[in-house]
């Protein structure tokens, strides 16, 4: 199984009236998560697009369990639970500064064709660089 880290810190234009991080900046947080996920392993979303290889997100679940604050530094785990296939799906789990679980999710992405719009297998540089994880 496949784990990384990421350290974000929080800006002020990231909370709202009540000095919490917005809800919907979680879904940003993951996103950053899973980039620094993959450049760790050695793939970049931007090489992945340039090669014609797409990875819309299918679905976005998150649970909160505790408020994020400004200027607050939080990780964001995330975890690719098993080798994908058409489908790639990723865990979260953000901490706050004190390691406490602020927050969960999982999203899944599917490849797909830029110009055909239809679903790929997966890339062989992100089978490559995930197999080993997996066995």
């Amino acid at each position: 199984m496949f784990t990384h880290s990421t350290k974000i810190r929080v800006r002020y234009s990231e909370t709202d009236q009540m000095g919490y991080v917005y809800y919907g900046r979680y879904a940003e947080y993951f996103e950053a998560g899973r980039v620094e996920a993959f450049r760790s392993l050695g793939i970049s979303y931007k090489e992945l697009e340039e090669q014609g290889i797409m990875m819309p997100v299918l679905n976005l679940q998150v649970n909160y369990y505790k408020p994020l604050y400004y200027d607050e530094e939080l990780k964001v785990e995330v975890t690719i639970p098993q080798l994908p296939t058409l489908r790639i799906k990723f865990i979260y789990k953000v901490y706050n500064s004190a390691g406490e679980l602020t927050a969960d999710g999982e999203t899944t992405l599917l490849f797909v064709d830029a110009q055909t719009r239809k679903p790929l297998r997966m890339p062989a540089e992100v089978i490559d660089a995930l197999e080993p994880h997996y066995k």
